[in-house]
């Protein structure tokens, strides 16, 4: 590797890097914060059987889980245009990533409260609970903790996929990696080095995703 590469990677590390703080991250983030609500919602849907609406659920997924990404991206992005609407590409971006990370993380859920034992409900109605109080205070807190894994893996994933926000105008790390290897024809190095720091930020995703099942798994001793 010639000096001149090995002094455009020290400069352009920076460049890359701050992208994805001020907009990779936070991207990831907020969306996946929207995608466990809406996990959570279709999931106890599904949970409760409710007739009409688990149809809706199941469809949903259907849908969002059997087409790509990039498409949803696309559609999301340049449909809204179709009736002279020009949504911002980073907000869009948080809805179809939450959208299309929701519908996994439903199954997940929906899994994992499958999972918890249904003595369990039993035991909360004959101490006088309700169906709410028991789901909120017995049911949904062991299903996160069977779930907790599988949801931070989905997390790390997503980290990934931002880069597919290139392509809605999203400057985060890929796009910004694209821009300096269009001015400087350093197409392979550079598009290393923006895999090293997502390798980075999956790395210290990991960490703490093996930090959160450590804790989670001292507070269920301690429960037990």
């Amino acid at each position: 590797m010639s000096g001149d590469v090995v002094q455009l990677l020290i400069e352009s590390f920076p460049r890359i890097l701050l992208p994805g703080l001020i907009m990779t991250i936070p991207l990831t983030l907020i969306a996946f914060a929207f995608a466990l609500v809406i996990a959570v919602v279709v999931a106890l849907i599904q949970y409760a059987h409710v007739p009409v609406l688990r149809q809706i659920a199941r469809f949903y997924i259907w849908v969002i889980r059997g087409t790509p990404l990039l498409v949803q991206l696309m559609v999301g992005y340049y449909g809204p245009s179709t009736f002279g609407f020009h949504p911002n590409g980073f907000v869009v971006a948080i809805i179809v990533f939450a959208i299309n990370e929701g519908a996994y993380c439903a199954e997940t859920i929906r899994g994992s409260l499958e999972s918890v034992p249904v003595g369990q409900m039993e035991a909360g109605y004959c101490v006088g609970m309700s169906y709410m109080q028991i789901m909120w205070h017995v049911v949904l807190p062991q299903a996160f903790r069977t779930a907790f894994p599988a949801l931070s893996n989905s997390l790390i994933g997503m980290v990934k996929d931002t880069s597919l926000a290139s392509n809605i105008t999203v400057t985060e790390m890929f796009l910004a990696t694209r821009q300096i290897a269009g001015r400087t024809y350093q197409f392979l190095p550079l598009y290393l080095e923006v895999a090293f720091i997502y390798l980075l930020f999956s790395t210290v995703m990991t960490w703490l995703q093996r930090l959160g099942e450590k804790k989670l798994g001292t507070y269920t001793a301690k429960r037990a």
